[in-house]
């Protein structure tokens, strides 16, 4: 799993649009000019690793879509997530893999949410705990992670009971699959946190790191 810092010098910036494909230099146009520069640093990077772990030239990978829109490739199993000024992305072979990351928002809003979207159990949790925001996230980061790793919706996760310390086992997904998953929380920077599933109940163990660009562009030859 590597983190990706998405604020980043404009020459990185240019290098990175080069291996993007129309479709995705089409969404880094949008109208919001600082978000569209974070998401091709972070979909660049993402071909950078990708392309790296199986020997291909970034450029080229061509992404095909799973019933719900989840990015995939041949012979590689990617997933990532971003949130404000981070992003993430995780890599496996032989299982499918859903990551999320997401930076910590106030205490009244977690609150809220969490009574809306989660299991009654959790929402209570997160009401009764001194530090809500975090705690939200942390559940929340979790249940996207689930989510993602089975190429399914959110709604399907808001049910599902991801409490508890990790590495949590979600032994039934409901309505997202029939194989368990498992799920880990990862070390995350400042004000954000990140978590990591994989489907399959074998243990896993998440190797973090931060994504530097100049080692991988140089290596690019961008």
């Amino acid at each position: 799993m590597w983190l990706i810092p998405t604020d980043q010098p404009e020459p990185v910036v240019r290098a990175l649009r080069e291996l993007l494909d129309p479709a995705e230099r089409a969404r880094a146009d949008g109208p919001d000019p600082r978000a569209g520069r974070r998401f091709t640093v972070a979909h660049g990077a993402v071909r950078l690793l990708a392309g790296a772990r199986l020997g291909r030239d970034p450029a080229r990978l061509a992404w095909r879509r799973g019933p719900h829109g989840k990015p995939e490739l041949d012979g590689l199993a990617v997933n990532q997530s971003a949130s404000g000024a981070l992003a993430a992305v995780a890599l496996a072979e032989g299982r499918a893999v859903g990551v999320d990351v997401e930076e910590v928002r106030d205490a009244r809003s977690a609150v809220r949410l969490a009574r809306r979207y989660f299991p009654a159990a959790e929402a209570e949790l997160v009401a009764a705990d001194p530090a809500p925001a975090e705690r939200f996230t942390v559940l929340w980061c979790r249940r996207e992670a689930c989510v993602k790793a089975y190429g399914g919706r959110l709604v399907q996760g808001f049910g599902l009971p991801l409490a508890g310390p990790a590495p949590v086992l979600l032994a039934d997904p409901g309505a997202l699959g029939t194989s368990p998953c498992r799920v880990d929380d990862v070390p995350a920077p400042g004000p954000f946190r990140a978590a990591v599933a994989a489907v399959g109940d074998r243990p896993f163990q998440a190797r973090v790191r931060t994504w530097n660009p100049s080692n991988d562009l140089v290596m690019s030859g961008s």
